[in-house]
């Protein structure tokens, strides 16, 4: 059997997708900024798939800025958030420690630039609270990012509570939603999001294609320069193929919502019941208030990428953190800011579900997993030391 729990890394096009985007290739190709008939019929085409996200998130169509990713979304906010502060002598930043790589490398940017950065410290729960973020803002904070939902052990953030915190304070609110996004309910307005990026792959929408939502009147700070797409926003040539089946994708995942949740929730928490029952196991994240297809576990006294090859020999492909740092020997900065120690955080497992997942492969899951943490223990000296006494069990 073959099993693909890896979704939080990458989702398969719909079927839905694809058939938005194949007449993109060869019968509406125009360029949309061309004033001829092939290039309004594009125009027309662009401005359509703009609706369905302003629709889904309840923005305006204007609010909408199509990127290449969630990386560059989440770049172009929070540079465009840092140039607003510096001309107001803001520039002081409030993000988490276990925001993903694309923000905390651009923040890292950002300090190098003069810009203050405080990372929230991460509660046992992986929840971030609105009171910590309050507590962190202070008269010349410019921005706050937290992420809406955590990508590696799937944990939802209060993003209204956090929301109101920023608007009360005067203080730009933006939230990395690549994750969450077609998963989780979103409404920039009630939940006074000033900025927020998506990423049409994690919703079985095609890869290299990605929003901003911009809150009207906030200018943005452009990272790619040359034409005047997107209102100026954003240089090159929109990609309608990608686009239209993003849009579709998105529309799609808003629309059964609330069916995927019903399924992926028991398929979920089976899995967490069945895995923690494997001695010296621990969840990762809160049990209850995560992604409906998020589990995240470490298994002591085993090495994540030795699980990995043996689970992809059975057939599960499965990851131990983000597929953006699946080459590093580190292991995951999202684990450690949990608390995880290093010798805990190596041997960790994460598995991602879609609606495409059946009850069957989470059996089969549940069946092969214990017998290959069995194998990698008893061949581990680690394990062996543990089991013997000789260093004491952390899990």
């Amino acid at each position: 059997m073959n099993v693909y729990v890896d979704n939080a890394a990458t989702t398969a096009v719909s079927q839905t997708a694809l058939d938005a985007m194949l007449p993109c290739f060869r019968e509406i190709y125009g360029n949309p900024s061309s004033l001829h008939t092939p290039g309004q019929r594009a125009a027309e085409k662009l401005a359509e798939a703009r609706e369905v996200f302003a629709r889904n998130l309840n923005a305006e169509p204007r609010e909408i800025v199509f990127t290449s990713g969630g990386s560059e979304a989440d770049n172009q906010a929070l540079r465009s958030a840092a140039v607003i502060g510096a001309r107001k002598g803001k520039k002081h930043i409030v993000s988490t420690a276990f925001e993903h790589h694309a923000i905390l490398h651009a923040l890292q940017a950002l300090q190098k630039e003069g810009f203050e950065v405080t990372l929230l410290d991460i509660p046992e729960n992986g929840v971030v609270t609105a009171q910590q973020v309050k507590e962190a803002i202070r008269e010349d904070t410019c921005l706050v990012s937290v992420m809406f939902a955590n990508n590696e052990i799937g944990t939802v953030m209060p993003i209204a509570e956090i929301g109101e915190v920023c608007r009360e304070a005067g203080v730009l609110f933006h939230t990395d939603a690549v994750q969450a996004a077609g998963h989780l309910p979103i409404d920039v307005k009630a939940m006074h999001i000033d900025m927020l990026s998506l990423s049409a792959h994690k919703f079985h929408g095609p890869k290299g294609v990605g929003v901003l939502y911009v809150r009207k009147n906030i200018p943005l700070t452009n990272i790619i320069f040359g034409g005047a797409q997107e209102r100026g926003k954003r240089a090159g040539t929109e990609n309608l193929p990608g686009i239209c089946g993003a849009a579709a994708a998105f529309d799609e995942a808003c629309a059964n919502m609330e069916a995927n949740a019903a399924k992926l929730i028991p398929l979920r928490d089976k899995l967490i019941r069945g895995l923690t029952q494997i001695p010296h196991s621990i969840l990762n994240g809160d049990a209850v208030n995560r992604l409906p297809g998020n589990v995240n576990l470490c298994f002591e006294g085993v090495e994540g990428e030795s699980l990995l090859l043996l689970l992809d020999a059975k057939g599960i492909s499965a990851s131990s953190g983000s597929a953006c740092t699946s080459g590093s020997l580190d292991p995951s900065h999202v684990l450690l800011a949990l608390g995880r120690p290093h010798e805990v955080a190596h041997g960790s497992l994460r598995l991602s579900l879609s609606e495409y997942n059946t009850p069957e492969e989470i059996d089969y899951i549940l069946d092969t997993v214990p017998g290959i943490i069995e194998y990698l223990r008893n061949m581990s000296p680690v394990w062996d030391e543990l089991e013997t006494g000789k260093r004491p069990h952390l899990i």
